[in-house]
């Protein structure tokens, strides 16, 4: 399959462009993360107003593996050995975020009247793709359960990092990457070793290939002293342009116009979900000693990439917040089939 065909490539430069200049104004209004903010919100607002917009599936993956591969840096053997001691901690938030989607769901599913599957697959903390899928494979309506979570991850890109910015959060985190300059012999290598570990994944079927794989190859090399070259700088910016704009272009002209009552109740729900999520957090960080903004980062219902950025910038405990959203996306993928079945098979023994 071309990585891109003729008639997507003046929509594709199109997006790169819009995304571009609002990355560089978000820059220079020095908001936070200018990088995937600027490009998300400027990409969506171009869409829904009917721009032609295209973003490759090959272009998203591609920073997907710049982020994976920057925040596997910081998985030192010192870290390895902090985050084994809240193991437990990590597993309880693993439980907490798949109670929190189903009663989201729940209340998705009460507020807007849709039908329960697809509440319940539109309000699981997981990605876009592997819960739309998952859904589909119980029968949800996919365009809805896609939808959610697209407003869901918007809205806590947009809300979290602004008022952490107002409230002027930020930390001293003791954490830093293994490898600290950039030696480009070494960059080859660690290029070509996380494309390999991204390349295994998807060729398996694993979901978020592009984060994981590179991400575990580079914790392997990382906590066992192998500190081959940072990322530059740039390759981070442009993996956080990447992703907006992937994020940006899912929107659709439609969007707005579809099941108004359903967007609405969907935006009142990730709101619910973020405040049961920051009182979790709070708990949390007062029993680990977690920094609360840590935790809150830890715990919030949004994405590995979204969260660890906003971690990274505000120098919040990157790799506490990585092991919390990898364990539970990696955990939600295996579970959420069995128990939505479960919890079907509970309401059929009640009625």
């Amino acid at each position: 399959m071309p990585f891109l065909k003729r008639d997507g490539l003046r929509p594709f430069l199109l997006s790169l462009t819009i995304g571009l200049i609002a990355a560089v104004a978000c820059d220079w209004l020095d908001t936070p993360l200018p990088w995937m903010i600027g490009p998300l919100f400027s990409t969506a607002v171009a869409r829904m107003a009917g721009v032609k917009l295209y973003n490759p599936q090959q272009v998203r993956e591609a920073g997907q593996w710049a982020i994976g591969t920057a925040l596997g840096l910081y998985f030192t053997p010192p870290v390895l050995a902090v985050l084994a001691a809240y193991l437990g901690y990590i597993v309880a938030g693993v439980v907490f975020a798949l109670l929190l989607g189903a009663f989201c769901g729940w209340l998705l599913h009460r507020l807007s009247g849709v039908e329960q599957t697809t509440a319940f697959f539109a309000m699981a903390v997981g990605g876009a793709s592997e819960m739309a899928t998952q859904g589909e494979r119980h029968g949800a309506k996919v365009d809805r359960v896609a939808a959610a979570h697209s407003l869901r991850i918007m809205m806590v890109v947009g809300i979290i990092p602004f008022l952490f910015k107002f409230a002027d959060v930020h930390g001293s985190d003791m954490y830093a990457p293994g490898a600290r300059e950039v030696d480009y012999p070494g960059l080859a290598l660690l290029i070509l070793l996380t494309c390999g570990g991204a390349l295994l994944l998807k060729r398996i079927g694993s979901p978020n290939s592009w984060v994981i794989g590179p991400l575990a190859v580079a914790i392997a090399l990382t906590a066992t002293g192998t500190n081959l070259s940072a990322l530059p700088e740039w390759m981070v910016r442009l993996g956080q342009l990447f992703i907006g704009i992937s994020l940006g272009t899912r929107f659709t002209p439609e969007f707005l116009h579809t099941a108004p009552r359903f967007l609405a109740s969907v935006a009142l729900c990730t709101l619910a979900a973020m405040a049961i999520a920051a009182g979790f957090a709070f708990g949390l960080s007062a029993l680990s000693g977690i920094h609360p903004a840590t935790a809150i980062l830890a715990t919030s219902p949004g994405g590995i990439a979204e969260m660890s950025l906003t971690a990274k910038t505000l120098q919040l405990g990157v790799p506490i917040v990585t092991a919390f959203h990898v364990t539970r996306m990696s955990a939600l993928v295996l579970t959420i089939g069995p128990l939505f079945r479960a919890m079907r098979a509970w309401k059929r023994r009640r009625a």
